[in-house]
């Protein structure tokens, strides 16, 4: 332990143990999972903050030989035991890439993709890109490179193989393994009448191959693969959309696909139902009469999602009359 706090220290790291950790100090072989809250202050005399996990609610969960994109934190964290807590002066040539991993995590923390920013797109928005990063303490970190302090509380350790491992921090190849157990879990969940918790399985295995289909070109062999592998995937998450009443989030990803797939019959009838509920008779009709010249089979579903559709509408043009009766009166 003492040996490795003098390599940490002579390599430009220093470290001060606030609160003594429990048990041995793990092995920390590749593939362990070190789970820690952290807080990312400067040096200076104020300590400034720039990140706090705690304040997100939700801790850090680095795999060990994964090669995150910040070496340091593996060098540090593997210096911990189980409920320590330290603190760890970090020289500027350690930090140089934070502000971006910063910018990750902080997707991460709101449901974003931890590569937005990162996709293809033309010369100017690359050219803004680089100049900067979304957040203003982060551009100035960027343009200011300076030591910070990482004050780290190792929460849990848990050797390779007893985890289950965050989507985001799979390898490709892990990713496309992950998506078919992931998909029917949401199944099982949604067949077990646990909607929300299904819609979070579907949302995860979108999540992975979209993370997969940013590094393609649009239109190319591999994207076009990937997308016919979310496809199902989007459309189960709309049907537990509809189930939750959140109709408009339905109708952008039905229309999102129609407009690469212009004969899916299933995005045309989700599509349908929802624009009923939203009231917008014209358009129901319209998708649900494409649904059945799609698959004639569907026609006589259709009949009662319509004979539902005009008993809603002439329910809502008798309660508008009174409404208006009495407004005039």
């Amino acid at each position: 332990m003492a040996e490795r706090a003098l390599m940490m220290e002579a390599d430009g790291i220093t470290k001060r143990i606030l609160h003594v950790g429990t048990g041995e100090l793990p092995d920390f072989m590749d593939g362990t999972k070190a789970t820690f809250h952290y807080r990312t202050m400067r040096s200076n005399e104020e300590r400034t903050v720039i990140d706090d996990s705690r304040s997100r609610g939700k801790p850090m969960e680095l795999i060990i030989g994964k090669k995150f994109k910040l070496p340091v934190w593996e060098a540090i964290v593997v210096s911990m035991r189980q409920g320590e807590v330290a603190e760890f002066l970090c020289d500027t040539k350690h930090v140089l890439v934070y502000p971006m991993v910063s910018k990750s995590l902080r997707n991460i923390a709101v449901g974003k993709d931890p590569l937005e920013g990162q996709r293809h797109c033309c010369g100017i928005a690359q050219l803004h890109e680089h100049h900067s990063l979304g957040h203003c303490d982060l551009d100035e970190l960027q343009k200011d490179p300076q030591p910070l302090i990482f004050l780290i509380e190792m929460l849990k350790v848990e050797e390779p193989g007893s985890y289950r491992q965050e989507a985001w921090a799979m390898t490709d190849e892990e990713k496309l393994e992950a998506v078919p157990l992931i998909h029917e879990e949401g199944n099982q969940l949604y067949k077990e009448g646990k909607v929300k918790e299904a819609c979070k399985r579907y949302h995860d295995a979108i999540a992975c191959l979209k993370n997969l289909q940013v590094k393609e070109k649009p239109g190319d062999e591999n994207w076009m693969r990937l997308d016919q592998m979310i496809t199902p995937l989007l459309l189960n998450y709309c049907q537990c959309k509809m189930l939750t009443e959140e109709y408009y989030e339905v109708i952008e990803h039905c229309t999102s696909i129609i407009s690469k797939y212009n004969d899916n019959v299933k995005a045309y009838f989700k599509r349908g139902k929802a624009q009923g509920a939203v009231w917008n008779d014209v358009e129901a009709r319209k998708d649900l009469s494409t649904a059945v010249k799609l698959d004639p089979s569907l026609a006589p579903v259709v009949s009662r999602e319509l004979k539902v559709l005009e008993e809603r509408m002439r329910q809502k043009d008798k309660e508008e009359k009174v409404r208006f009766k009495g407004m005039f009166q």
